[in-house]
């Protein structure tokens, strides 16, 4: 944005042109009060102020501070060449003292693609720092950021070595007692960045599960690291901390959310949920209890990695490419197939308890695993050994991936049509067994491919080549509802 201020004689007033919204109608109040309470001279002709590009709506309080200088430089009352090679951006009280903005994370990427400096508010300024190459000059009140444009007494460069990166605290995997062929297929999961569901009863670790998943993913590289905390930048729902930039994102909207809160939207769109979980995971609970539209919007970012919000007055494209977790009960009490027999819910009350998820939907998702109730003896004793923790399982996978980076350049999740015939390509065993599967549980053509990726990173965490019938079986054994449907 660029702030064009324009002085003329006249009756005394201030005008701001270029779709200003009333926020940043207001900031002329906020501007004068801040510019006399520093005992500087307000112009007595007419001020113009223009927001360019004039097409694009301006919301926020983030323009009361480049307002404020151009006042002041229009009018001489400090040099207007200082202005130049600088960014600016900041919300002004009316004592003149600088208050944080949101979205100052592309902001600064947009000053330092520019080659300029960018002084903002001191609460922003950890945050701008995180851009590398860009000179970040925090200040706390107008009459800092002038006396800097002055040359009296320049404003302090934002070091930032001096950023703390918080040691990643997730919740270790060895909390979870039991349960190894579900801790299989998280591990199957994050190594391939494959969707999972997981069916079971209530109190058996779904939850547990899922919330241990971002710990086994490898750590983000810079540049994705940046995209997640730009986009928690924007959103602005809640406080960003620098120093934890580089953990991946963990989000579990409550089963009420509507399609806008999820996938984003608004007059004035804005990302949602799956994209808050850009390169990170998105836990749905309860999955069945989502209302099923919104559920619906779900199939094309998992496809994608994106999605497109269309309104009558904007357009807007946002990132999503988020793991997908979700858990549910096998029938509307739980209890199904639970060896006390506590389960009175008829076959049509299963049957519509999960019509509640579509099938495309279902289809899309890679794994579908069953988390059993555990039996008395994971409680005892003699459950306190040794349980694998999270660290190896995260080493493994981040062999696997590095082999899927080697390969194809992307995790196996994201391999399209020509990439799964190149890369997981079968033998004649594993062609029969294929065959078998495909006539027995009648599966789609989108449910066969995902089980070859499926394959494909199982064959990867051993370090092997090619796939065989072994890495098959236990890539087909993962479509739990598959096998159901088929024997139903």
């Amino acid at each position: 944005m660029t702030v064009e201020v324009h002085l003329s004689g006249g009756l005394p007033a201030l005008s701001i042109v270029g779709l200003p919204e009333m926020a940043v109608k207001e900031s002329k109040d906020r501007v004068r009060g801040a510019l006399l309470n520093g005992r500087f001279r307000f112009p007595d002709g007419r001020v113009t102020i223009n927001l360019a590009p004039a097409d694009l709506p301006k919301d926020g309080g983030r323009y009361d501070l480049p307002i404020a200088l151009g006042i002041l430089g229009a009018s001489g009352q400090v040099p207007s060449a200082g202005l130049d090679g600088i960014e600016l951006v900041g919300e002004l009280a009316l004592s003149g003292r600088l208050r944080p903005v949101n979205a100052v994370l592309p902001i600064a990427v947009a000053a330092r693609d520019a080659g300029r400096e960018l002084v903002l508010p001191r609460e922003n300024a950890a945050e701008a720092a995180l851009v590398s190459g860009l000179t970040v000059r925090p200040a706390g009140h107008l009459l800092e950021v002038c006396e800097h444009l002055s040359g009296t007494h320049p404003l302090p460069i934002q070091p930032r070595e001096d950023l703390c990166q918080g040691a990643p605290d997730y919740p270790d995997l060895a909390d979870v007692r039991g349960q190894d062929h579900a801790k299989r297929a998280l591990e199957v999961a994050a190594a391939g960045a494959h969707s999972l569901l997981l069916i079971g009863p209530p109190g058996t670790g779904k939850s547990m599960l899922a919330n241990r998943l971002p710990g086994l993913l490898p750590p983000l590289t810079e540049e994705e690291a940046m995209e997640t905390a730009a986009i928690r930048s924007v959103c602005g729902h809640e406080s960003f901390d620098p120093a934890l930039w580089r953990l991946r994102p963990f989000r579990a909207p409550h089963h009420t959310a509507s399609g806008v809160a999820l996938v984003g939207g608004g007059s004035n769109p804005k990302p949602g949920e799956i994209s808050m979980a850009h390169q990170g995971v998105l836990f749905l609970d309860e999955l069945p209890e989502f209302d099923r539209k919104v559920l619906e919007v779900l199939r094309e970012p998992l496809e994608s990695g994106e999605i497109h919000i269309s309104r009558a007055a904007r357009q807007a494209r946002f990132p999503a490419r988020f793991q997908l977790v979700a858990a549910m009960n096998p029938c509307p009490c739980g209890y199904l197939g639970d060896s006390a027999g506590r389960c009175r819910c008829t076959l049509e009350q299963i049957a519509r308890y999960r019509g509640r998820i579509s099938g495309p939907l279902l289809d899309r998702i890679d794994m579908h695993v069953e988390v059993p109730r555990l039996d008395s003896i994971h409680f005892g004793p003699a459950s306190q050994g040794a349980r694998e923790g999270s660290a190896p399982v995260r080493q493994r996978v981040a062999v696997a991936r590095a082999r899927q980076q080697e390969r194809a350049g992307k995790a196996n999740s994201a391999l399209g049509s020509r990439e799964i015939d190149r890369d997981c390509a079968l033998d004649d065993a594993g062609r029969r067994l294929m065959e078998q599967a495909l006539s027995r549980l009648a599966l789609s053509a989108r449910a066969y491919h995902r089980i070859l990726k499926v394959a494909r990173t199982i064959a990867d965490l051993q370090g092997v080549a090619a796939i065989d019938r072994v890495h098959l079986s236990e890539a087909i054994g993962y479509r739990r509802l598959d096998r159901g449907a088929a024997t139903s």
